[in-house]
């Protein structure tokens, strides 16, 4: 409290444990702005696809729909939109998770057991670039059915990304911190568990996301090969058919949903490194 407050015997400015500190107001004040960028340019992204479209749409080309047309189809389609975004999800999730469970298991394996290192490092650097698309046609071949080929190729392509992070994260662990460990009487799986894989958590996540959109990708990429059902069916379907509303509609819905997919393992990531805030 100032010396005039005192005088004067003011109250202290609300939000604020002294009159001349108001951090605490403006650290509130961004959280309250909402940035206005993101919609202009989707405004002006559909502002050029109706102009756009409306001039091919005179000369009876229908590859281009207007945005009017497209939405009318995306609204008719939503029921089997829906049946095909249980479809797709039944193949990524089981994928995405077992890439998950064996990526981060062997990637802090990896970073923290020398010999388990030397192991798999040559080999990923030899296996990891290679597409997994490639894999696609002779997965749906030597495989039984469909499913299990799909949910291979989405576990593949999610898998070396969130290996190599982990493993990234393990070996960024400083030396002091082992010897602390050492200290404590740690054994290797307690020193895993409450020291390697807390500290390589950002590492982790950004995997994470990596895998995910390879996930999405992957997955679309094997539905167009021989799938019933699902997403990216749904566009090869009506595309075959030249439906052209309906495959952009399609577009358009397997773009929602995979920024909804990857904007809830944003707000995951959030919530569990707080402490990077």
């Amino acid at each position: 409290m100032s010396a005039q407050q005192k005088a004067l015997k003011l109250p202290p400015v609300e939000g604020s444990t002294n009159s001349d500190d108001h951090r605490p107001l403006t650290r509130r004040l961004p959280t309250l702005a909402i940035a206005w960028e993101p919609w202009a340019f989707a405004a002006a992204l559909l502002l050029a696809w109706q102009l756009a479209g409306s001039a091919l749409s005179g000369d009876g080309n229908p590859l281009l729909p207007p945005p009017a047309v497209v939405f009318n189809a995306l609204w008719d389609s939503l029921p089997e939109l829906g049946r095909g975004t249980v479809s797709s999800f039944l193949i990524l999730l089981p994928g995405y998770v077992g890439a998950l469970a064996l990526g981060v298991s062997l990637g802090l394996l990896a970073g923290t057991t020398p010999w388990i290192g030397r192991t798999f490092f040559p080999f990923a650097k030899a296996a990891a670039p290679i597409p997994p698309t490639v894999f696609i046609p002779y997965a749906i071949a030597a495989l039984p059915t469909f499913y299990l080929s799909a949910t291979f190729v989405v576990f593949l392509g999610a898998f070396w990304p969130i290996f190599h992070n982990a493993a990234a994260g393990a070996l960024s662990i400083e030396s002091r911190h082992r010897d602390n460990a050492r200290v404590l009487g740690f054994t290797h799986c307690e020193y895993l568990l409450k020291v390697v894989f807390p500290a390589s958590l950002p590492h982790i996540f950004s995997g994470m996301a990596v895998g995910l959109g390879f996930s999405f990708i992957l997955l679309t990429v094997a539905e167009l090969f021989g799938a019933n059902a699902g997403l990216g069916r749904f566009v090869q379907y009506y595309a075959d058919f030249a439906d052209y509303p309906r495959m952009v509609a399609g577009i358009l819905y397997t773009g929602v949903v995979t920024w909804a997919a990857m904007t809830l393992l944003d707000k995951l990531r959030q919530r569990a490194l707080f402490w990077l805030r």
